[in-house]
């Protein structure tokens, strides 16, 4: 490869980067809650991407693969943290609390009840509620980007709809 060559594929890059960094930093952030990890994860699908840009055969839109590799590093690294906080015995903090201490959360007392549902959602049940709550994805892009039937993401949202239905009722 020339330098020019490798040059333009740093500046190609550089633009994804700067055109996807906020709505993918956002996808992240809904799952994981705090800044800091939505930033550590953005960071890894960022690197993965560019490690992996050599198998990216348009096939696809570049914005639903970078989805895609979002969704698997969230899903990563929940289940890493899962993992470490019951090795360790860690009694974290309830998500209210997480987000109350983070400067970068601006909500109000029902945005942070409705994280707390939310965060009591299995993992699938959170990530497709998410997707169609917050960024209004169709079924069918969800469909590509997650691998799985339309019927099954529309079950999924249903459960997690009564789901959070059910906690705002008991804590009413």
């Amino acid at each position: 490869m020339c330098p020019s060559e490798a040059e333009e594929n740093r500046e190609a890059f550089a633009q994804v980067v700067q055109q996807y960094s906020e709505p993918l930093y956002w996808k992240i952030r809904r799952m994981v809650l705090s800044h800091d990890d939505a930033n550590d994860v953005l960071q890894n699908v960022f690197l993965k991407a560019w490690t992996n840009m050599g198998e990216f055969k348009n096939k696809s839109r570049m914005s639903t693969w970078l989805y895609r590799i979002a969704v698997n590093e969230t899903l990563d690294f929940l289940r890493k943290k899962k993992r470490m906080d019951s090795f360790c015995g860690s009694d974290d903090a309830s998500v209210a609390n997480q987000l109350l201490a983070d400067e970068y959360f601006d909500g109000d007392e029902t945005q942070v009840q409705l994280q707390e549902a939310i965060a009591q959602l299995p993992e699938v049940q959170r990530m497709v509620f998410n997707l169609r709550y917050f960024d209004e994805m169709k079924y069918s892009e969800m469909s590509r980007l997650l691998d799985t039937s339309e019927g099954a993401l529309k079950a999924s949202y249903h459960l997690a709809v009564k789901k959070i239905t059910e906690f705002f009722k008991q804590h009413d």
